[in-house]
This record gives structure tokens, C-alpha cells and sequence, in this order.
């Protein structure tokens, strides 16, 4: 009997062989660059663009320079190119980058610690005269950036810079930033360990080393011994706290792997504590982690806070101390919870030595070069030599003699900076926003200072701790999940069925050790004409709703939607 034919077996698909090389984590052996950013790192060093800057950029113009140290290397030197006038904020993600880009650049001046001689804020101020048509905004990382910088200035800036002992060394760029740190530290009563010491350590030991100068991203780091936590340490890359080990005394508490922008984490605690002689080291084994097992393949992974989400704090800890220190760290204590609502340090305090220090509160960190000198010159006259920048865009003069303190806040409150601010005038925060950001989408820093006018005038007696922080995008620059009222900034259709300036709302953000994200009420968005009516609104209710000593954050979290709409 013949053979039943075979149907030909089927053509089996071929498979689509896949070149995925994982992370692009240099600990596993990938080193070939996976997308444009780390394409340029590898090609030269972002710190070697300082000599074509001084040798042809600043000498032929802005038309000189290449683009990939136009829009990436220059970061490693403090530059970014600001946003060219004009363009509404419905173009931001529509446009190249070179659509955005005016001929002029911010210029951001790291100041580790916070802490500056009046003789250093009188150079930022004159540079900012000269060169910056009166910019100088103090972030609230304590830096002091400028606008309108012409690339033909910028070697003379610098000049002025360090021979104050200032810089814009990796101040921007896949780097170690600025490290933040207590504005009190070394100073205030309550301190429980002063980080000043570590903090000049590893500034000069590792910023401007070409050991750490290509990370997969930005590495943010937070150093305080003070009890009021005043370093915002649950958002940074590695952030040490002020501890007192029952043993072995004061100390640090080492945190991990927090941020914000578009995918916001907590940092964790890796319940270590770490002896002050022994923080450098400690940093460089977490930034060396950053540095070869950070994620490089994408740019919306490529912070700590990924790696330690994936790995666990036992991991995180062991694969620091196996091959990176070398031996075992200290288990340790959590920090205590702070006692004070404020964490800003404003108003007229004492110091350890009997002196008081004053912490004063510009409008939303905007300044300008000659109030800047004029605050140099009032501190001096009032016997300081030393001021401060706050994790909260304020100032402090230390070292004021007790009966100098009252002409100094009068002195102060001449230049519109009063060291006994409202509520709002204290609390409310806010990035650059439209003016000059090529990421933002909206205006936020007269947004900003006109609200504080209008809520003083609205709702005068309203005493309670509040943080309102307006962000121009959803980059979280102005910590908006960690605010009581955080305002992102996008386009809203308003009540004629126009697209305009507004922000999403997010409601009762906290930082301490109750740390948490605000919370966003289905649908709402406000238009900016309606910001002010809107706070208003919900700051009545929280009012006239609130427990007894119930603070803005634990109020908003139990509210109903419609108490929050």
C-alpha cells in the first residue's frame, strides 16, 4: 500500500537574535556605549572641555562650539545653554534642541555646605552685575546659578571664582554635584555632629577627579548633623545623618537611593552608621557602586535610585562593604524624629558660642548681584563674616552679636529679605521655570512671588508650617512630591476652552521621617489665574476641618476629594 504523502513540515520562523547588552553596567563587562550621552562621555572626558572653552570657544564665539559640548560636556563646567526667549511652552518637547537654544548660558556656582565668606558673596555678586545682567538665583541645593552668560566671559568668571576659593566644578553634568550640607553646621546648639569636615574631604579628594567624572547620571549627596534632618537627606544618592550610637557616640546614619523627578523614591536606610573620619571613604564606595553598576542603557534609569530599588538594602550594603570598603560597617540607630515644624533655620537663634546667627527668607530664591553685595556689606557691618545658603532657596548670616541683631533684621527687611516671614513668604519654593529653562513649560518664579503677596493679603493669620513649591515641569527640580501644596507645571484648558498656563496639584508631601508623596486628586488641575483662589480655598477647609495640632500633610491624606478640589 502506498504511502500516505507527508505534508512538508512547516518552516520553523526564525528567531530575531537579540543584541541587548543588558544594563550597559560596566561591572558586567559592558563598556560599549549605548546611547549618545555615554557615546560622548567615552570619547573625551567632560573636565577636558575647560581648555577648549578658554582656548577657542571663548575666543571665536558661541558659534564655535561643538554640539556635543555645547549640550553635554559643558554641564561638567557649570553650563547649561538657557532657553531663547520667546518660545511658549506648548513648544518645549516639540522643538529641537537647537530651536531652544539661545547664545547665552546658566552658569551655576557650587557652594558645598552652603558655606560662603562675605568677602566669596561679594564676588558672586559683582560677577552676576557684570556678567549676568543681575542674575543670581540661589537653588535649593544651595548653589547660586546666573543667567546670561556669554561664553566669551566665562574664563574670567572663573578667574574671579577661584581666587575666592569658589568654582563651577562639576556642577552640573554625570557627576558628583555640589554636596549639600547643614547651614548650621559647627554652629547651632542642638547639633548632634558637625559634617563640615567630611564635607571638605571628599571636595578635595574627588570633585574635579576624573575617578568619578563619568557616572551614569547626576549623583546628588547630603551630609547633616542637625536634628531638624535640614537637608532634605531622603531625596538625595547617599545622604548622611547626624546620629548618637549608644556605644560608640555621634555619627551618621547612611541612607541610599532617593530622588525625585518623574519616578520619585524614598531613600532607604542601610541601618549602618558611619564615624565622621570615615564618611569620604564611605561616599566613594557608594558613588563607585553608582559609577560600575549604575544603569547606563537608558537615561530614564540611569540614577542610584533604580539600582537600589532592584538590588534591596542587604545587598546594597554587602556588596559595598565585600568590594568596596573591605570590611564591615557598624549597625547603628535611626535618626530621632525632628521636634521643630521648620526645618529652614530662619529667624534669630543662638549659636554655641553665645553669637546668634539670622536666617532670612528671599522671595522663591530670587536675588539679584547688588542685593547680593548689599547683603555682604550688612553682614559686615554687623560684625559676620560668614553667611549661609539653605536647602530651601533662604540665607543666614552667622556671627552676629546679640546687640547687633535687631539692626541687622531691620537692615534686612529694608532689602525686602525679612528674617520674620509669613507662612508663605517661608514656605513657598519654586524652579526657573519658562524664563530660562529649555525643559519647562510654564513661568514660576513671579508666579511664585506674586502668590505669597496675594495669600498674605487673603489669609493674614494663617500661622502654620505650609510648603507650597511650583515646578515648571515634571523634572521636580522645586520638590514638588515632597511639598503640602506641589504644583506641576503644564498646559490646562481653562473655563473658555483655551489652553493655558496651570499646574497639576499634588497635596500633603512630607519630608522627615513621615516621609511620604502628595497626593494627586483625579482630574485636578488649576489654571495659574485660578492658583491663588484655589490655595485659598483648601487652606479654609484645612482650617475649619483640622484636629487638634493635625498638621497640612495628615490633613490632605484623609480629605475628602471634594475638600480638596
Amino acid at each position: 500500500m502506498a504511502a500516505t504523502p507527508q505534508k512538508p513540515a512547516a518552516a520553523t520562523p526564525r528567531r530575531k537574535v537579540s543584541r541587548h547588552r543588558g544594563e550597559g553596567q560596566w561591572a558586567a563587562g559592558h563598556f560599549t556605549p549605548l546611547n549618545g550621552n555615554e557615546q560622548f562621555k567615552k570619547d573625551d572626558d567632560g573636565l577636558n572641555v575647560r581648555t577648549r572653552i578658554e582656548t577657542i570657544y571663548s575666543k571665536r564665539g558661541f558659534d564655535s562650539i561643538d554640539p556635543n559640548d555645547l549640550r553635554g560636556r559643558m554641564r561638567w563646567w557649570g553650563l547649561y545653554t538657557q532657553r531663547r526667549p520667546g518660545i511658549d511652552g506648548g513648544k518645549t518637547a516639540i522643538l529641537e534642541p537647537e530651536e531652544l537654544d539661545d547664545e547665552y548660558f546658566m552658569l551655576r556656582v557650587r557652594i558645598d555646605g552652603g558655606r560662603l565668606t562675605t568677602r566669596q558673596l561679594r564676588v558672586i555678586g559683582e560677577i552676576s552685575q557684570e556678567f549676568a545682567r543681575g542674575t543670581a538665583d540661589i537653588t535649593d541645593r544651595q548653589n547660586v546659578q546666573y543667567h546670561w552668560i556669554r561664553i566669551e566671559d566665562v574664563p574670567e568668571i572663573w578667574d574671579r571664582l577661584e581666587a575666592v576659593g569658589l568654582s563651577t566644578t562639576e556642577a552640573c553634568g554625570d557627576t558628583p554635584r555640589v554636596v549639600i550640607g547643614s547651614p548650621v553646621a559647627g554652629i547651632a546648639q542642638d547639633e548632634i555632629i558637625d559634617g563640615s569636615s567630611a564635607i571638605d574631604e571628599i571636595h578635595r579628594r574627588f570633585i574635579g577627579s576624573k575617578e568619578f567624572s563619568n557616572l551614569p547620571r547626576k549623583f546628588k549627596t547630603a551630609i547633616s548633623g542637625s536634628p531638624l534632618l535640614d537637608v532634605a537627606h531622603e531625596i538625595n544618592d547617599v545622604a548622611f545623618v547626624g546620629v548618637d550610637h549608644p556605644e560608640h557616640g555621634p555619627g551618621f546614619d547612611l541612607w541610599v537611593g532617593g530622588g525625585l523627578s518623574t519616578n520619585p523614591k524614598i531613600g532607604v536606610r542601610l541601618g549602618a552608621w558611619v564615624p565622621l573620619d570615615e564618611v569620604p571613604d564611605v561616599w566613594a564606595g557608594v558613588i563607585g557602586i553608582f559609577r560600575d553598576y549604575g544603569y547606563r542603557r537608558l537615561r530614564t534609569r540611569a540614577r542610584l535610585k533604580f539600582l537600589v530599588a532592584d538590588w534591596g538594602a542587604e545587598k546594597f550594603r554587602q556588596v559595598l562593604q565585600d568590594e568596596y570598603l573591605k570590611r564591615e560597617l557598624v549597625d547603628g540607630p535611626a535618626p530621632a524624629e525632628p521636634v521643630e515644624r521648620w526645618r529652614d533655620h530662619i529667624g534669630v537663634h543662638r549659636q554655641q558660642d553665645g553669637r546668634f546667627y539670622v536666617g532670612f527668607a528671599p522671595r522663591v530664591g530670587r536675588v539679584d548681584g547688588a542685593t547680593i553685595t548689599k547683603i555682604a556689606d550688612l553682614a559686615e557691618a554687623h560684625g559676620s563674616g560668614r553667611v549661609r545658603t539653605t536647602v530651601e532657596q533662604k540665607m543666614i548670616v552667622l556671627d552676629v552679636e546679640e546687640d547687633q541683631v535687631e539692626s541687622l533684621v531691620e537692615g534686612l527687611e529694608a532689602l525686602d529679605l525679612t528674617a520674620r516671614p509669613s507662612s508663605f513668604r517661608r514656605g513657598t519654593m519654586a524652579c526657573t521655570g519658562i524664563e530660562f529653562c529649555k525643559l519647562a513649560i510654564v513661568e514660576t518664579k513671579q508666579r511664585g512671588s506674586q502668590l505669597i503677596d496675594e495669600l498674605e493679603r487673603r489669609l493674614p493669620d494663617f500661622d502654620e508650617p505650609l510648603t507650597i513649591n511650583l515646578n515648571g515641569c515634571p523634572n521636580a527640580c522645586a520638590r514638588i512630591q515632597v511639598a503640602d501644596i506641589g504644583l506641576k507645571g503644564q498646559l490646562v484648558v481653562n473655563s473658555q476652552g483655551e489652553q493655558v498656563e496651570g499646574y497639576q496639584v499634588h497635596l500633603g508631601g512630607a519630608l522627615g521621617l513621615e516621609a511620604g508623596f502628595g497626593r494627586k486628586v483625579r482630574g485636578l488641575k488649576v489654571t495659574s489665574e485660578e492658583l491663588p483662589d484655589y490655595i485659598e480655598r483648601v487652606l479654609k477647609r484645612f482650617e475649619a476641618e483640622r484636629e487638634d495640632g493635625e498638621r497640612f500633610a495628615a490633613w490632605a491624606a484623609r480629605a475628602s476629594e471634594e475638600a480638596l478640589s
